[in-house]
């Protein structure tokens, strides 16, 4: 099999490639270039499946970053285990083909007890006193030490929240490159952030980003480089492109106006309270997942989905059959927000009755995505001062609670998920081989498939 290599730049679209990038500006004249129709929903977790498998969200189970369990009636978003993806994988299938065929899957999302050879995905330590430690889980497990002795500890607080920097996508590069040199897999997918952060927060504003553009274009530079001296094709593709937003739609405030929100009072603060409810919203960028608890409700749930600011598309069950997100795990609605706007997962009518997880970098407590994590509270002059506290604290070994991130939500400037028409806002797929102008998500498997089995072809 050919050697291949996907680099994923999460957030790239053709918009972004100019004098900032000028590495990649050159490497892509030199190779086939198309974009990605966006499915529905272009977030991280449902495009990687659909990727891997070749599947839509509706035959792989994916249908969001998070969905609600209606067994345990929990909220649960940003899982890890590989399991939850239905569908054969792309590595599966190759072995089949070929018995001595390998995969290095570097920070894709589901990487957790995997069928791959090589994983690694982050995975902070948790221990009893409460304390959280970088680190990364991996498969076999003593590629961790391996890596994190010649790398560091994994920059965890540099991959997510106010702190993101280049850090955590050159130590998830130099590391992809060490599997590599250690193993020689036949197929490495290799997750590349920066960008997302970036882009959440600044939107398509080209000259605030330059500085972030020369960096992934380092990061991919030296990839590619790397991997184009041992013959290896690469293809450089994304999962969505990010666009300019401004405004938030508080949807489950708006439940919450109808009567429709339950939540218990612990210490004077409100934890929301999924099961109870007779319906709500788990919000992921552009796109929620609205269930219906009590079908006594079902109507006054459509009307006002249908009457609310900012909603462009409203699906039912059978109206998600078109869409290919029709699944037991899907909403009983899928809403998709207009080009403009993007959905909250704020529930509380009062800021000083948040959960306390509200203000921290808590991605597996909040009952919906929240890039607001990616901001420090504006209204804080002493916010600084505050977190190095914290970290103070942290270091000495106390217990602390890094509750500075802020509520609010208008600070946030991009965001993903609906069906972009604009094609120079679309996901990109970059190869040497012959692509079109446009593909589908799900034609994807079949391109890096071709691309592995080149080699066989010419054999025969």
């Amino acid at each position: 099999m050919q050697k291949t290599v996907v680099l994923d730049v999460v957030g790239l679209s053709y918009s972004l490639i100019g004098e900032h990038t000028p590495f990649l500006k050159q490497w892509f004249a030199g190779k086939q270039q198309a974009t990605i129709t966006p499915m529905l929903p272009a977030v991280t977790t449902a495009v990687q499946s659909t990727f891997v498998t070749g599947k839509w969200p509706a035959e792989t189970g994916i249908v969001g970053n998070g969905w609600y369990d209606r067994t345990d009636a929990e909220v649960k978003f940003w899982k890890q285990s590989n399991k939850l993806v239905q569908g054969e994988k792309i590595w599966e299938a190759a072995r089949k083909v070929d018995p001595n065929f390998t995969v290095s899957k570097m920070f894709w999302w589901y990487n957790m007890y995997s069928t791959a050879d090589y994983t690694a995905t982050p995975r902070p330590q948790y221990p009893s006193d409460g304390l959280k430690l970088p680190d990364c889980y991996t498969q076999p497990g003593d590629l961790r030490d391996r890596l994190q002795a010649q790398l560091g500890p994994f920059p965890l607080f540099q991959f997510w929240g106010p702190a993101t920097t280049i850090k955590s996508t050159r130590w998830i590069a130099d590391a992809t490159m060490l599997v590599d040199e250690w193993h020689n897999p036949t197929l490495t997918l290799v997750y590349l952030p920066h960008l997302d952060y970036c882009l959440q927060k600044l939107g398509q504003d080209i000259p605030k980003l330059a500085s972030d553009l020369r960096e992934i274009d380092d990061v991919c530079r030296d990839l590619i480089q790397f991997y184009e001296k041992q013959g290896a094709e690469v293809i450089v593709l994304s999962e969505y492109g990010i666009t300019t937003v401004s405004k938030p739609i508080h949807i489950n405030r708006i439940f919450r106006e109808a009567g429709l929100i339950r939540y218990r009072e612990e210490r004077g603060l409100e934890l929301f309270d999924a099961g109870a409810s007779p319906a709500f919203a788990t919000a992921d960028h552009q796109v929620a997942n609205v269930y219906v608890n009590d079908a006594a409700v079902y109507d006054k749930v459509r009307s006002i989905l249908e009457t609310t600011p900012g909603i462009e598309l409203v699906l039912d069950k059978e109206q998600q059959k078109a869409y290919h997100i029709d699944h037991e795990r899907s909403g009983d609605f899928v809403v998709v927000a207009d080009a403009e706007s993007w959905f909250t997962y704020y529930y509380w009518l009062d800021d000083a009755r948040a959960p306390d997880f509200a203000r921290l970098v808590a991605i597996h407590q909040k009952p919906g995505y929240d890039p607001v994590e990616l901001f420090m509270d504006q209204t804080n002059p002493l916010i600084k001062l505050k977190a190095g506290y914290k970290l103070g604290r942290k270091l000495l070994g106390f217990r602390y609670l890094m509750n500075v991130i802020s509520l609010d939500a208008t600070l946030v400037k991009g965001s993903h998920g609906r069906l972009e028409t604009n094609r120079q806002y679309q996901p990109v797929f970059v190869s040497s081989r012959a692509v079109g102008e446009t593909l589908l998500a799900t034609d994807v498997y079949d391109h890096i498939w071709q691309t592995l089995m080149a080699q066989e072809t010419a054999a025969v």
